[in-house]
């Protein structure tokens, strides 16, 4: 399963070393040096030899809540592969059982991002080697995708999901607390997008329900429910998923152009 394309935010902070000529290492490092791939940055607990202490206490906003922001990443493509779990049995509809199969079989050589066209939520936070940053304010969350430039806004200023909106490939977001978990619903989807690269569908019925809960300094969980009446016999949770905080670094733009993988798909 071909998770991403091979671009140079990815090789920056994956594969550095098996780059094979010392001039791309010149050139990595430069674009490295002016887009703040490595930096200190404010605010972060350190052990006394400097480094980031990951396993510090998660950091407070001024209301007492868990302070979600920072740039997170998963290590795993397994959640991306399949957002239910491995082994986990998925209540599909028997047309969206077929399309689920279809897409299994031929190695997902038709999913969105083939054509430029993004990851939806939550799978936009699930693959590898793109992290993304949440920026958490006291009346919206937001969520910056390094793939593709994209966002996601989560609005927490009491207001209502829309009724009858213009459906959209990352929903309508809004969340509030409960305890110290976040809890997002968004809704107004398009039926564009797959919930992952394993091929599992949804409609524009989908409504989506995240919990973020922020264990530590440098630990995120994430847990998914998926509600979609058109494409489940019966809403279905995930796995729970963990992210990782990259500490002292930023996001790095990356954009989908000039594709040429989809020439080189195949199916068996």
């Amino acid at each position: 399963m071909m998770y991403y394309q091979f671009t140079v935010p990815w090789i920056i902070r994956r594969v550095r070393d098996v780059i094979p000529t010392i001039a791309m290492l010149f050139v990595m490092a430069g674009l490295a040096s002016a887009q703040w791939v490595k930096v200190p940055l404010p605010g972060t607990p350190r052990t006394p030899d400097g480094k980031p202490n990951l396993t510090a206490p998660a950091p407070k906003t001024p209301d007492g809540k868990p302070d979600l922001s920072g740039i997170w990443t998963t290590n795993s493509g397994k959640y991306l592969d399949n957002l239910a779990g491995e082994g986990a049995e998925v209540p599909l509809q028997p047309w969206a059982a077929a399309i689920y199969k279809e897409r299994h079989d031929t190695q997902g050589r038709d999913k969105p991002q083939v054509r430029c066209l993004p990851h939806g939520a939550p799978d936009a936070m699930l693959v590898p080697g793109y992290p993304f940053k949440i920026v958490q304010t006291p009346g919206e969350t937001i969520i910056l995708e390094e793939e593709f430039n994209q966002y996601r806004q989560i609005l927490t200023d009491g207001r209502a999901l829309p009724v009858d909106p213009n459906p959209a490939w990352f929903g309508y977001s809004i969340g509030k607390w409960e305890g110290d978990t976040f809890v997002v619903q968004t809704t107004g989807f398009n039926d564009g997008s797959w919930l992952d690269n394993g091929g599992h569908p949804h409609t524009d019925a989908l409504h989506l329900t995240e919990r973020f809960r922020r264990r530590n300094f440098g630990n995120l969980e994430l847990e998914v429910t998926i509600n979609d009446a058109k494409a489940y016999t019966k809403p279905w949770k995930s796995t729970t998923i963990p992210f990782v905080l990259l500490p002292d670094t930023e996001l790095i733009e990356h954009l989908c152009e000039n594709e040429k993988d989809a020439p080189h798909l195949l199916s068996k």
